[in-house]
Order: structure tokens, then sequence, then C-alpha cells
């Protein structure tokens, strides 16, 4: 008889769990995924997809604004929050089932309960079975964190509520100022809400480069966002079917909703990780994990946003594919994190890579600029008031290209590619070698042939 009863248990049917099981089945391993809730995780089922649907949605008003310049004369338009809601759900249960099936073709098996572990090789399913298996994966992901609990905290929604509402609020107050804040005030401006965003910090978008983090702000309080900086929700009132917010700074603001966006935190209570000998990292309350996304206990691996290091799904992808081909494949591979490519689906977009100035100017000696903003062609026909923000780092020593952040339409599709020459460690002279293609708002990165700021370290003597 087999010593245990699979190669593999994974916990958490989400996008790194579910590609670690493909994956090491595809090697031979027979192995059992257990998902509580809906398999596909927080990117699917509440998170990366249903948010682009709803950024797309919403940027359906503006191209009815802007056709006018274009010739087009569009009579009364309306909007239905109700069948965007449903045939977002529509969607999102056609990719539930895909990820099913294709965890299925693989030879894994599915179980629909939540597991927890009972040592470093036995697992409790709630449906009273219990597994034993040779390699743990606990890839359980993140979930939305309130932060400091506030009077009236009951009444606030998350991200995670916001997908499934009911109607489309008139006015709505976001606290945080981060990736999915700074979305959801695109979205809910977009669909015709009156938008509040309220920060702690005094701009949003903490950790980008600055002149990313001006430029967003801008360009949102251009469309109608208000940002409140330096401020927190101290307290929120219900009152019939609306809801007071106050304010640190004094003030109070009225609205149909209250979302908070201040951060999510790892997905690590009640798993039983203590008696299996898992630790936790005590700097950012996920799974402490090495290089191999090993644990504490040799035998077991964590991947994702449980770990807390890169809270990406593309990154989670990335360490279960690792993580197989390593235990199953006896082909070891560690995931470079460096040079991680990023969007934020705000509105205008945010597409970044690399270092931002602030961050190469710490690192290296002498660092060039090279930065751009402008009116993109389609606004010179439409009349929007808005431009778009190309910046570039370079290392000036090596002429190696450190950094790129470009805010503006197709951002992160531009970045996505700009990602491939970084991680190639290509020089300004690469780019500078490249034809442009035009008429496009990214032949700019290749014809900057002047730096705006050059900045020198002076060795110390």
């Amino acid at each position: 008889m087999a010593e245990y009863d699979v190669d593999l248990f994974v916990i958490g049917g989400g996008s790194g769990g579910v590609r670690a099981a493909r994956i090491a089945a595809g090697y031979g391993a027979k192995v059992m995924v257990a998902e509580e809730y809906r398999m596909g995780g927080t990117c699917v089922i509440r998170g990366c997809v249903p948010k682009k649907l709803f950024v797309m949605g919403s940027h359906v008003h503006d191209e009815i604004a802007d056709a006018a310049g274009f010739g087009w004369s569009i009579g009364n338009v309306s909007f239905d929050w109700a069948t965007l809601v449903a045939n977002k759900d529509k969607e999102i249960d056609r990719l539930e089932r895909a990820y099913t099936t294709n965890v299925e073709k693989s030879g894994a098996r599915i179980v629909k309960t939540r597991a927890v572990l009972e040592d470093a090789h036995t697992l409790r399913l709630a449906t009273g079975e219990k597994v034993t298996a040779k390699y743990i994966l606990i890839a359980t992901g993140g979930a939305p964190n309130h932060g400091t609990e506030i009077p009236g905290i009951e009444h606030v929604i998350s991200s995670n509520e916001a997908f499934h509402l009911k109607q489309l609020p008139k006015r709505i107050v976001i606290q945080g100022g981060g990736y999915i804040a700074l979305e959801f005030a695109g979205i809910f401006n977009g669909y015709g809400s009156d938008v509040t965003v309220v920060y702690r910090g005094d701009n949003i978008l903490r950790g980008f480069d600055e002149d990313v983090r001006k430029h967003v702000r801008t360009e949102m309080e251009k469309r109608g966002i208000t940002i409140i900086t330096g401020c927190t929700v101290t307290k929120v009132e219900k009152h019939g079917s609306e809801f007071t917010s106050h304010l640190s700074g004094g003030s109070s603001i009225a609205s149909e909703q209250v979302m908070f966006a201040i951060g999510r935190h790892p997905s690590v209570a009640n798993l039983g990780l203590e008696t299996a000998g898992v630790a936790i990292n005590p700097k950012n309350g996920g799974i402490q994990v090495d290089h191999w996304s090993k644990t504490s206990a040799d035998n077991i691996y964590a991947i994702g946003d449980v770990t807390h290091r890169h809270n990406l799904t593309p990154v989670a992808i990335r360490e279960g594919h690792a993580f197989a081909d390593t235990v199953f494949g006896k082909r070891p591979v560690q995931v470079d994190h460096a040079t991680i490519p990023t969007a934020v689906f705000s509105q205008p977009e945010v597409g970044t890579v690399g270092l931002t100035e602030e961050e190469a100017r710490a690192q290296f000696a002498h660092v060039d600029i090279y930065k751009t903003d402008f009116r993109p062609i389609k606004a010179t026909m439409s009349g929007r008031d808005t431009r778009v923000l190309m910046k570039v780092v370079v290392d000036g020593a090596s002429d190696r290209v450190l950094g790129c952040h470009i805010v503006g339409d197709s951002a992160a599709e531009v970045t996505q590619v700009v990602a491939i020459a970084i991680k190639m460690k290509a020089t300004k002279a690469d780019f500078d070698a490249t034809i442009a293609l035009h008429p496009t708002a990214a032949e700019e990165l290749v014809t900057m042939r002047t730096p705006t700021a050059r900045h020198v370290r002076q060795a110390a003597e």
C-alpha cells in the first residue's frame, strides 16, 4: 500500500493552487485540491477578472461623450447596473467551470470543502474525511482587511460586496489609496456615481513613482472624483438608506455606500499551521517561505498572497508552476521576483515595471530621467482634457533601463511588452535604436533623446 493517500494536497483552488495541481498531475503525481468557496480564487471570482469587466464597461460613458468630436451623433442612452452585474456573473460562472474542468482533466481530484492541517502530513476535511499527503501546498490567498475597528464598521463594504450591489450608489465614499480603491473609484465614477476617496497618506498610490502619483491624482480630479488625503474615516453612522462618514479632520460626508479598500491580509487563520510546524513571517503576517516557497516544515510549501510577498495573480501562478517543476518534475526552478510588471486599472490606467526614480537614485550614483507628458491624439478630436505620462529611468553609468512608468490608455498593454526589454537588461541605446511605430503614444518611449533630469551623487570624500 502507498504510504500516503496522495502525493500532493493543495489547499486553495485559486490561480496559483490550480496551476501547481495541474503541473504536478502532469508529472504523474496523485493530486487532491480542496476549495471551500469557488474554484478560481480571488482573481477569477471577485478580483482581477470581474474588476476588469467593470472597468471596461465604465469606459463606455467616455466613448459616448468623445464620439461627437468624431462626427457621431448619439441619442439618448441609458445604463442598467443590474444587467451589468448579471452578465458579469454569467462570465464568472463560465470561468469557474473552466477552472474546474481543467483541473479534473489533468487527473487531479477536487473536493469542495475546507481542509485543516492536523500534522505535517495529515489533513482533516470539513466532511470528516482525513487525507494523508506526502507534500502539501498552501494557496489560500488573502482577504480584505478593514484595519482598526471603528464605530459603524459593520456598515462598511469591501471589494467583495461591491461586485454584488443591488443598485448603483448615487454617492460612495471609498477609503484607501492603492490599487483597489482607485480602480473602484474610477468604476463608480464612470457609471455616474459621485465618488469621494479618503486616504491617510499625503498622496495616493504609495510606493509608486512620484510623477505617477501626481499625474493620476490630477487626472482623477479632472474627472470629478474628490480625493481627500491626510485623513481617515473615524466613524460611520447609518440614517435610513444613507450613511454619514465622519473624518479625522472633523468634516463628514453623506453617501449611499461606504467602502474600505485599505489592504488585504493573508488567509492563515484556522488552518492548523501551528500543529504542522508552519511558521508565520513576523514582518508581514504571511506564511514564511524560502526562495523555493518551502515553509518551516520540509514537506509543506506556500505560494501566492498567503505568503504576502508580491500579491499579484501572475506571481502566484509562476510560483505554483515553479513548485511543481521543482518537487515533481525534478527540475529545480526559483522564481525571480525582481522586475515584476504591474498595472493599476484606475482611470487613467497605470502600467509600471522596474525601479521608480526614487528607488533608482537610492541604489545608483548616476540616474538619468526621460519624461514626457502630452495630449493624446484622440483628445485632439474629442476635446477631452487629459494627458498621457511616460517616464523612463536609466542608469547613467551603464545606460541600462531600470524602470518604465506609463499613465494613459492601454498603459498596461504597453508595459507588458516593455517589461520584456527591461528583463533582458536593455539599454537606453537599444530603445533609441528602435524605429518608432507611428502614430502611437508608445512611440514616445523610443523618441525621447534628451534627459529631463540628471541625478549624480557625489562620492564621499
